[in-house]
């Protein structure tokens, strides 16, 4: 699966954040409506997540160093990770206590159209950006499922930004059916309802994304398809006659170690051998090209065996 970083989505994501979120807190001045408050911080806090995958992206970017020798691919995970610290806490937490405060002392909504013209125009807003979001991961998901794609993914940014905008539109139906109910029973309960809904949703998203972020920052091997395509490229039939065992290890998403012993015959010499280390990493390099460091230990698959 390719790592694509889905910058486009991100940029996307970003500026329609940006301006529900300026709409929201808008409406919420107009009406005092808690959803309507808990959705702004929400889109706030979407804006501040795009913008740490992006700052993660770039820092991600810079060459490795001495007391970095395998370079900084792992910064997009921290990134990611960041994200879904600051979804669960200003993001889900924040609507919880906000609804709760709303249904332990409700009042009616001011000016009701205001939040419902407004929730109209996010949810038109992030429809297009959740459009962006699948396009992009369309294009490297292949035959997985959605929820293949957002476990395996080793680019964290698309599966975030799939994650927060799919909460994103489910957010603003819940609180549309909370300023609705609150309208025609003229109970302002119905929109603390709604908020305390939003917030559960957000700590439900923000969780599965700190679990699949935890995973990569731990580090993940690659993908079965990838192995197998090492494994077949790392033999010749002649020198290298088989692997004995190997690990596979992503320093970023787009950088791959691999490490394998591999047998050799037990007559060649050390030119024979040192030749065909050499046109192993090319081969591999050539099947997987994020195969960035390759270290491979010859040895004699019969001295192994024994």
């Amino acid at each position: 699966m390719s790592a694509s970083g889905g910058t486009k989505a991100i940029v996307a994501a970003l500026g329609a954040n940006l301006a529900i979120a300026a709409a929201k807190f808008v409406a919420f001045a107009f009406s005092g409506s808690s959803s309507m408050l808990a959705e702004g911080v929400h889109s706030i806090a979407d804006s501040g997540n795009q913008g740490l995958l992006l700052l993660g992206g770039k820092k991600a970017k810079r060459e490795a160093t001495e007391q970095h020798p395998f370079g900084y691919g792992r910064e997009r995970y921290i990134y990611g990770f960041l994200v879904s610290i600051v979804l669960f806490t200003i993001g889900g937490v924040f609507a919880l206590y906000e609804g709760y405060e709303k249904i332990k002392h409700p009042h009616d909504l001011e000016n009701w159209y205001w939040p419902v013209g407004v929730l109209v125009f996010a949810i038109i807003a992030e429809g297009f950006s959740f459009r962006t979001a699948i396009k992009e991961s369309n294009e490297i998901r292949g035959q997985l499922t959605w929820s293949q794609f957002v476990r395996r993914a080793k680019a964290p940014e698309l599966p975030v930004v799939l994650l927060e905008d799919f909460g994103a539109l489910v957010g603003l139906v819940l609180a549309l059916g909370g300023v609705g109910l609150s309208l025609l029973t003229g109970n302002g309960v119905w929109d603390g309802i709604g908020t305390v809904c939003i917030g559960a949703l957000l700590v439900l998203i923000a969780l599965v994304l700190a679990a699949e972020t935890k995973s990569l920052l731990l580090g993940e091997a690659a993908d079965a398809d990838q192995v197998a395509k090492i494994r077949e490229a790392l033999v010749d039939g002649e020198t290298v006659t088989g692997v004995i065992h190997m690990r596979t290890l992503h320093l970023g998403p787009e950088e791959l170690l691999v490490a394998a012993k591999i047998a050799v015959q037990h007559d060649d010499t050390a030119a024979e051998v040192a030749r065909a280390i050499d046109e192993a990493e090319v081969r591999v390099r050539s099947a997987v090209p994020i195969a960035r460091v390759i270290y491979l230990e010859p040895d004699i698959l019969r001295t192994a065996s024994a």
